[in-house]
């Protein structure tokens, strides 16, 4: 997707078996990406529109018990999380490749805004309720979709496209941590429809740093179909590549099995006897290792040494989990776990990969698709995790977890460089003939004006 090649030094890669590209001597470090003015303004509005998304998720949460009592129906909130992003992602990807980027999130952030003052008028029944939260999550896949592909606009598709992906997956975990915690703190001091009043300002404040922050750019698509069927269609051309398929499977099942220690962490912190701060630490070490190795692979390695290392990165994240078989105890627990996360700095080269795979007019779609998946898994990981722990025991479905998907992670890794291999490139991707770990230079900062940006002028 970058508009002028650079022209790479061609180097043996170890581990490949056709000659690899080597990038030039890059600058390492997210300093460059937040010298964009773009990016700055999306990753504001991303912390705005992500900590309301929390605390929405917490006030509905406890404003559904107190008006219920139910239990079921109070975890259903957190279901209603997951399961619409499918329908979402697959029958509405269309939109981000058919609008304007930012006219689409701006969109999107101000739907949200509304489903939320819904759920904060007195008296909304709970069937209410529950729609303006599945509402939530069938808009969710676009909006992120057509974020990460208006990345590829704004940073180009190289280094500063990996680090500004690596940036927002910081903030969605550290959002994750601060916004439960100020969640509960708020709704100490205010009712929960007053703290979903709260959510309806973050996510105006998101729309207004994307309207005014952002660049307008003209849709990646005109015409075509009817809206679903283009998105239909649109799917069905991202899944027709088989090495699209392969990274998409390199995504989502990682995280698939990775979810099963915080899906059980509750029963596990009783078996323990840690209470609830016990419970609170076990929640928080996976995140906390995501976010150190990601900003570990970001700021201190190269970008070849991230591509060298993500194919066997996804071969061993999940291997941790087989610690449980030896009963640890809680400091051992949050080690595992978060030695678990760090191994998640894999995504750092499949992001490249990804965005070099896809043909520009489908990007939107295909990220879109890429978000819904992701977050389907997770909630299919969750509910398993669930079931097997009912007969198996947490320990032994945590250990199950580690280690078969640890087996289907090799394989996949051994399908993506097969998959790589001699299969034709879009304009801007891995040269001809090249396994998919490849990299072909700094090319980021030729695309869109980022360079203006970069450079200071």
């Amino acid at each position: 997707m970058s508009d002028t090649p650079t022209a790479p030094t061609t180097t043996k890669t170890p581990g490949t078996a056709g000659a690899a590209a080597a990038p030039p001597a890059v600058r390492t470090g997210y300093g460059p990406v937040f010298a964009v003015r773009e990016f700055r303004a999306v990753f504001v509005a991303h912390a705005f529109s992500l900590l309301g998304l929390v605390v929405s998720e917490i006030a509905l949460s406890v404003l559904v018990y107190d008006l219920t009592g139910s239990p079921l129906l109070s975890a259903l909130t957190f279901a209603l999380g997951f399961l619409p992003y499918l329908v979402g992602g697959t029958l509405l990807a269309g939109v981000a490749d058919r609008f304007p980027a930012r006219r689409v999130l701006v969109v999107c952030d101000l739907v949200c805004a509304g489903c939320v003052v819904v759920m904060a008028v007195p008296g909304a029944p709970i069937a209410v309720l529950l729609a303006m939260r599945a509402a939530l999550a069938v808009v969710a896949p676009v909006f992120q979709g057509t974020r990460t592909a208006t990345l590829a606009d704004v940073l180009g598709d190289g280094e500063l496209f990996v680090l500004g992906r690596s940036l927002l997956r910081i903030g969605s975990q550290s959002a994750l941590l601060t916004g439960f915690g100020l969640g509960g703190l708020l709704l100490t001091v205010v009712p929960p429809r007053h703290a979903l009043l709260v959510t309806v300002g973050t996510f105006l404040a998101s729309a207004a740093f994307l309207r005014f922050g952002t660049r307008r750019r003209p849709a990646r698509v005109t015409g075509g179909q009817a809206l679903v069927r283009d998105s239909l269609r649109g799917a069905r051309l991202v899944l027709a590549d088989r090495r699209v398929r392969v990274l998409l499977l390199l995504f989502w099942v990682p995280p698939m099995f990775m979810v099963a220690p915080e899906a059980l962490a509750a029963p596990y912190a009783e078996r323990l006897g840690v209470g609830s701060t016990g419970l609170g630490l076990l929640m928080c070490a996976l995140p906390v290792g995501t976010i150190a190795g990601e900003l570990f692979a970001g700021s201190r390695l190269r970008p070849l040494t991230r591509h060298r290392i993500t194919l066997p990165l996804v071969c061993v994240t999940l291997l941790p989990y087989a610690g449980y078989a030896l009963r640890p105890g809680l400091g051992w627990s949050l080690v595992l776990l978060a030695v678990a996360g760090a191994g998640s700095a894999y995504t750092l080269g499949l992001d490249q990969w990804f965005v070099r795979s896809v043909p520009a007019e489908l990007l939107g779609r295909a990220m879109t698709l890429n978000t819904a998946g992701l977050m389907t898994v997770q909630g299919l990981g969750m509910a398993l995790s669930g079931a097997v722990a009912e007969f198996a025991g947490v320990r032994a479905t945590v250990v199950g977890a580690g280690v078969l998907g640890t087996v289907l992670c090799v394989v996949l890794a051994v399908a993506a460089r097969r998959a790589g291999q001699g299969v034709e490139q879009r304009p801007g991707g891995p040269p001809e003939g090249a396994r998919i770990p490849v990299v072909v230079g700094e090319r980021t900062e030729t695309r869109d004006g980022a360079d203006h940006d970069v450079t200071g002028r």
